[in-house]
């Protein structure tokens, strides 16, 4: 009887692992495809950006056109990676398949003309309406809906950032704070792989970033890494409490959803132009490079904070991940000032902390930081990113996300 129920287990094991395997290498293929697309599309509109300065003063325009396509287009997909967080967790209709072009089309629309934001939104967004689309071709139940989700979701941020382990842990723990969805696990690693491969097939050239310098660990260093992931928190959880601050008050004061983006937009044109923050528009993966070599001013992350938040809160399209990368890195080299550790590796501790505590994901930052800068540093990078979680409080990027913190401790209470 053992023996049979050894022999059955590993039959449906086995049956489980070649079905999604199939499953996963069609979906993950074509994310990945639609991934490297949209990363040639923000290099070619960021270009023409770059050429074009003036451009600028046509981003309340832009605004407007985001708006009345998400008005009279968009309205069931405008909460985004919310949308999907909320359908995974209670399940009532298919994404529709409209939210990949439409927040396509915003997010070019953003970074063409001037707007402070990412690119993992995008990807996400689009990897979880074009997955969910198969739900129905291979005859999934509802359960079955969920990991299609969950799938969809690791495709998208493994191939736009070509973190493969990163992308799948990623999908796996943004779901619900203080807890991994451990049974999506084989469909989330291996859809994550098959768009990473399958966008790293394209003719893209991914940034590398590098920490150049990394001290051997004592007790000094690890008690200055613990002070500098309590900061990476603490603005984790000012860049939260400012989008979800922002966004109210855009939403309570300018009752017309039309107008929010054309007034973000005007702010943005003024506080850009007069003030000469150019290098802030878009990603700003130049200063994020900058920040491993160079040490920055002091309020170069904060200017980063309100020109995401303003752009972001106001309506235009992107992502959070990508400007936290900038926050963190910026704040990080800052540090360097005050803090007796290498200017790169501050850098590198802030790049993946500060997300860590907006998104409520330290484990896949920890995996993150292997992916893009090896094994030297992810001892720093771990404590970090760690501390930065604990410190940025329950409420982060993601309004949707269910759980909280304190699970952990409840846990270490009763045992």
């Amino acid at each position: 009887m053992a023996l049979f129920e050894s022999n059955r287990f590993l039959f449906f094991s086995l049956r489980y692992f070649f079905k999604w395997l199939l499953i996963t290498a069609v979906v993950g293929s074509i994310i990945g495809s639609a991934s490297a697309v949209f990363l040639l599309s923000l290099d070619a509109v960021t270009n023409f950006r770059e050429a074009h300065p003036w451009i600028l003063f046509l981003l309340p325009i832009a605004g407007l056109v985001i708006a009345v396509l998400y008005r009279y287009w968009g309205a069931d997909v405008v909460k985004g990676n919310n949308l999907l967080l909320e359908e995974v967790e209670e399940p009532k209709q298919t994404v529709p398949i409209k939210m990949a072009p439409l927040v396509y089309i915003g997010t070019l629309l953003t970074h063409l003309f001037g707007g402070s934001a990412g690119r993992e939104g995008t990807a996400v967004q689009m990897g979880g309406a074009i997955a969910d689309q198969f739900t129905d071709l291979f005859k999934l139940d509802a359960a079955e809906r969920k990991l299609m989700l969950i799938v969809g979701m690791s495709a998208g941020f493994a191939s736009v950032f070509n973190t493969p382990i990163a992308g799948a842990v990623f999908a796996l723990e943004v779901l619900y704070i203080g807890r991994l969805r451990y049974e999506a696990a084989i469909p989330s690693f291996m859809a994550a792989f098959a768009s990473y491969y399958v966008c790293n097939l394209w003719p893209l050239t991914h940034t590398v970033y590098a920490i150049i310098d990394v001290p051997i660990l004592s007790w000094i260093t690890i008690s200055w890494t613990v002070f500098a992931g309590i900061c990476f928190g603490l603005t984790s959880k000012l860049f939260s409490f400012s989008m979800h601050t922002l966004s109210r008050m855009f939403a309570n004061y300018i009752k017309c959803p039309l107008i929010r983006p054309v007034i973000g937009g005007f702010v943005m044109l003024v506080l850009v132009y007069f003030f000469g923050l150019t290098k802030y528009m878009g990603l700003g993966i130049p200063v994020i490079i900058e920040s491993f070599i160079q040490q920055q001013e002091t309020e170069v992350f904060l200017i980063k904070i309100a020109l995401t938040v303003i752009t972001l809160s106001a309506g235009f399209k992107g992502g959070e991940v990508t400007p936290l990368f900038f926050i963190g890195a910026t704040l990080g080299s800052a540090l360097s000032l005050f803090l007796p550790l290498p200017v790169s590796l501050l850098a590198g501790m802030g790049f993946m902390a500060v997300f860590a505590g907006a998104a409520n994901t330290p484990i896949a930052c920890i995996f993150m930081g292997i992916e893009l800068f090896g094994m030297e540093s992810v001892l720093y990078i771990a404590i970090a990113s760690v501390i930065a979680y604990f410190c940025s409080g329950h409420v982060g990027i993601y309004r949707s996300q269910k759980g909280s913190k304190w699970l952990l401790f409840s846990f270490l209470k009763t045992n």
